[in-house]
């Protein structure tokens, strides 16, 4: 029995994506974006707990993808619920593991590079989030200026995010803010410190067409990664 838990939250409905289809349904390379995802941490690690959270309305649409798709990865659904904190919130009564991952359904290019850098880390350190350097200038605005900073400064965030799983429940229950962007902002809000590891440039989160182009493109050239 693996001692990881894996939350693949899938609970939004892609409103910046346009259209009545969710975006983690829909199609790249052949095959829905969840599916991907889903597949490339069976492949990691085929003992771990793996949770997805998907929108009440939308679960029979995903086991009809399973059957058509055949897919038997094991795997178990949650009600997403209202925002991501109270998907993750959900997932988290059925965790099994000493550690818990939460990883964004529409981030079908993490690779196992990644997922290891996360996984390796967290049973040393504990709180662990992969990043990725910022290649562009970055300038921070004002009410009516702007102002040049850094990017050494800087990152970009990415999943999954790790953590023991003890310090990730501690942290929600905290109540829900606004403020609350990804798991580790909560973690930290809660007093825990945060230890980065090297994430991988392909690994978008899949929000507008222009990400299914290039996500498109990075498959066909590099399969699953």
């Amino acid at each position: 029995m693996s001692q990881f838990s894996i939350i693949i939250t899938a609970g939004g409905i892609g409103k910046r994506m346009g259209g009545t289809l969710p975006k983690q349904f829909m199609l790249v390379q052949g095959k829905p974006i969840l599916l991907h995802t889903l597949e490339i941490f069976h492949d990691y690690d085929a003992s771990a707990q793996l949770i997805i959270t998907l929108p009440n309305d939308w679960m029979d649409y995903w086991k009809e993808l399973l059957v058509k798709y055949q897919c038997i990865i094991p795997h178990e659904l949650v009600d997403g619920g209202t925002e991501r904190y109270h998907s993750i919130k959900n997932a988290l009564s059925i965790c099994k593991g000493d550690f818990i991952a939460v990883h964004d359904g529409v981030r079908p290019l993490v690779n196992h590079q990644t997922i290891n850098n996360c996984f390796e880390t967290v049973l040393e350190k504990g709180q662990v989030i992969p990043v990725v350097a910022v290649k562009e200038s970055l300038r921070v605005l004002f009410d009516d200026a702007s102002k040049a900073v850094p990017r050494a400064n800087y990152c970009l965030v990415q999943t999954p995010q790790v953590f023991k799983a003890a310090v990730l429940r501690t942290a929600y229950e905290r109540d829900f803010h606004d403020a609350i962007t990804d798991d580790a902002s909560l973690v930290e809000e809660a007093g825990y410190s945060i230890t980065l590891v090297e994430g991988n440039e392909e690994n978008i989160k899949i929000t507008t067409h222009f990400d299914l182009k290039i996500a498109e493109l990075c498959l066909l050239k590099n399969g699953n990664f």
